[in-house]
């Protein structure tokens, strides 16, 4: 019998072990912003992520070109919703047409999660509509028994949070009354809470300009900031954004509630700190951060989705914008970044 164990223990532990660089290597996809005059073709697209072995996208409304070149290929996918159709989708037979349409119709296409509005601001037009939106794409999905398979949620920012230490991260008073609903609906259903997180942003507005480089672009030798309430120690901006995120959460009881990453990058030129010598640092250093966990929340990996694939040269706004690319449009590598 002993000398049988080696020969069953083995193989079980080296499915142990890729099982576990599986999840890892997944734990990083990519964003696939297309508003851009030069961009490659969709089919080109998908290729390149197979190609770099990525093996999740997130796009930002449901173009049937990019989910036409997606089939088959195991690409797992997040597809938003437009800010500008939400209102339509408070029309129930809206939403299962809107499922039926976008969702029934690439059975082989790899849905992971519909992001239902992408940064809807409690302000905005929009905002009293998210909520009856998610209801009615989830009602549609369970209708043909695709609720297991595909989760409901919607992709906020960080405005909608306050506090420092990330120990005393709460919602705002302008934001409590807005996601606190729809975080009870994530929790009922099992779906996570989509967050775009950006140390960059935080970074160049930082009001006092107090928040050194190194903390921000995960590069700092030692602790920066020890967190009192929560006595967790803070070695760079990203875990504590998201910690800061993680205690507002807990603070409108949702403390079990998981977070994914829907976007977070770094410009390569436009503004301050941005350059391809930081971005590349920035990009390298977080696709390994996100292998583990947070101080909070040490339980790893981190579902992260880098933003994003290209430069895209027709996005308004800060000159910045333009510039978040992994690659150029001629699908050129502008960092050596490695996902597989």
């Amino acid at each position: 019998m002993a000398s049988l164990l080696p020969s069953v223990i083995f193989p079980l532990l080296c499915l142990l072990i890729s099982n576990l660089e599986t999840s890892v290597v997944q734990s990083v996809g990519v964003c696939n912003g297309r508003i851009g005059s030069n961009l490659p073709s969709e089919a080109d697209v998908v290729a390149l992520y197979k190609s770099r072995g990525i093996t999740r996208m997130r796009i930002y409304d449901p173009n049937h070109a990019t989910l036409e070149a997606l089939r088959g290929s195991n690409i797992e996918l997040i597809v938003d919703i437009f800010k500008g159709d939400l209102q339509s989708l408070n029309d129930a037979g809206k939403a299962t047409e809107w499922v039926q349409n976008n969702i029934r119709a690439f059975p082989d296409v790899k849905f992971r999660y519909i992001a239902v509005g992408n940064e809807v601001h409690p302000n905005d037009a929009e905002a009293q509509f998210v909520l009856p939106a998610m209801q009615n794409i989830q009602n549609a999905l369970s209708s043909v028994n695709l609720q297991g398979q595909i989760k409901v949620s919607t992709a906020i920012d960080t405005t909608l949070q306050e506090g420092y230490p990330p120990g005393n991260g709460v919602f705002s008073a302008a934001a409590n009354s807005y996601i606190t609903p729809i975080i009870r609906f994530l929790a009922e259903n099992g779906s996570p809470l989509l967050a775009n997180i950006y140390p960059y942003f935080a970074y160049v507005y930082d009001p006092a300009h107090q928040i050194p480089l190194p903390y921000a672009l995960f590069t700092s030798p030692g602790v920066v900031v020890h967190d009192p309430v929560s006595n967790l120690d803070y070695q760079n901006l990203f875990d504590a954004m998201l910690d800061t995120l993680y205690s507002a959460l807990e603070k409108v009881n949702a403390p079990n509630l998981k977070i994914v990453v829907s976007e977070s990058g770094w410009p390569s030129e436009g503004g301050d700190g941005a350059s391809v010598e930081n971005a590349g640092t920035y990009y390298r250093n977080l696709i390994s951060h996100v292998k583990g966990g947070s101080p909070k929340r040490k339980e790893g990996p981190i579902e992260t989705y880098l933003f994003a694939m290209f430069d895209e040269n027709k996005k308004d706004g800060n000159p910045v914008e333009q510039h978040f690319g992994l690659f150029s449009p001629n699908q050129q590598p502008k960092y050596q970044l490695n996902f597989s």
